[in-house]
């Protein structure tokens, strides 16, 4: 399935006219799908990624304007990637999603610089305000 999910719409918010672009980091191929779905109905640009190691590989890290990422992944963890990424001293502000998370997960991750920890199923207002008050920023 890589790559099958990668394919960007145009749409929304963001103060240059340009839409803002979320990337989406799930080893589950149904969530991913989802929230792609969900991310562009928002009217965001959205891309997907099955693994931390695919979006870490991409030229979209470095122009995200968000990125939603799963917590336990095989091979690299969302926490991995955003160890990663502070490496690399990529800006990104991450939405951690989770099914199941301990609170060590979850502290570790907002230490790391996490802006949002949410538990999956995530709600459709929720999600949208986070995504409004992250892209807002940038």
């Amino acid at each position: 399935m890589k790559g099958s999910s990668r394919k960007a719409t145009r749409g929304g918010p963001k103060p240059d006219g340009e839409a803002a672009v979320v990337a989406i980091v799930d080893d589950d191929a149904s969530v991913r799908q989802s929230m792609l779905r969900l991310v562009r109905s928002f009217g965001y640009r959205a891309e997907a990624f099955g693994s931390g190691e695919e979006f870490l590989g991409s030229p979209l890290a470095p122009e995200a304007a968000c990125l939603l990422l799963d917590v336990r992944m095989p091979s690299m963890d969302g926490l991995d990637v955003q160890r990663r990424l502070a490496e690399m001293a990529a800006a990104i502000p991450i939405v951690f999603l989770t099914g199941r998370a301990t609170e060590d997960e979850e502290r570790r991750a907002r230490r790391g610089g996490a802006v949002a920890f949410l538990r999956k199923p995530v709600g459709r207002a929720t999600l949208f305000e986070v995504l409004q008050n992250v892209t807002s920023q940038k």
